[in-house]
């Protein structure tokens, strides 16, 4: 509670935000364990404010046609040679701004890529929201997910850069927990 009250002092004293937006929020770490309910999957995550989607690491990544309608196939990295291939609904295609060495010399030299998007459902400490996530192979990264400042935005995030995992390990009620009366 120390470090909410010192950012509240704080951030009422730079004048960029009234106490009652600050208390509303919630503070992670630069690092997190997030849950995807969709995948059953558990795995660290890197919170970053300077870019704007979230990002999954995926290999094998191939667009195709489902009753009319465009579908991603991928698989995870970590899942092992006979795991299933993952499949979802495209969301849209996001365009990426290439960073240094982030080159194809079979392409035209573009200044974006493009990524398919689809949507997840992510927990983060006992936070649960539906998501865009982004599609790309993040096996030279440490972590092999991404949150951008969109879902940051979504789960009402402030993020302290000297923290890692403020949050635990995500505890968000499944829908079997809360049945439907």
């Amino acid at each position: 509670m120390k470090r909410s009250a010192s950012l509240l002092f704080l951030c009422l004293l730079s004048g960029f935000a009234s106490a009652d937006a600050v208390e509303q929020k919630t503070i992670y770490g630069l690092n997190e364990y997030a849950r995807i309910l969709d995948l059953n999957l558990e795995l660290p995550a890197k919170l970053d404010t300077g870019a704007m989607t979230a990002s999954l690491s995926a290999q094998q990544i191939q667009r195709f046609e489902r009753d009319g309608e465009t579908w991603v196939r991928f698989h995870l990295p970590d899942a092992g040679p006979d795991s299933p291939p993952i499949e979802r609904p495209l969301s849209r295609i996001s365009r990426i701004k290439r960073r240094a060495g982030d080159f194809n010399p079979d392409e035209e030299a573009k200044s974006y890529t493009a990524r398919p998007v689809i949507e997840l459902e992510l927990c983060l400490g006992r936070t649960l929201r539906t998501i865009e996530v982004n599609l790309t192979d993040r096996s030279a990264f440490q972590y092999p997910l991404l949150i951008g400042s969109t879902a940051l935005t979504d789960f009402s995030a402030l993020v302290d850069p000297s923290a890692k995992y403020v949050a635990g390990r995500p505890a968000c009620p499944t829908p079997e927990a809360n049945p439907a009366e």
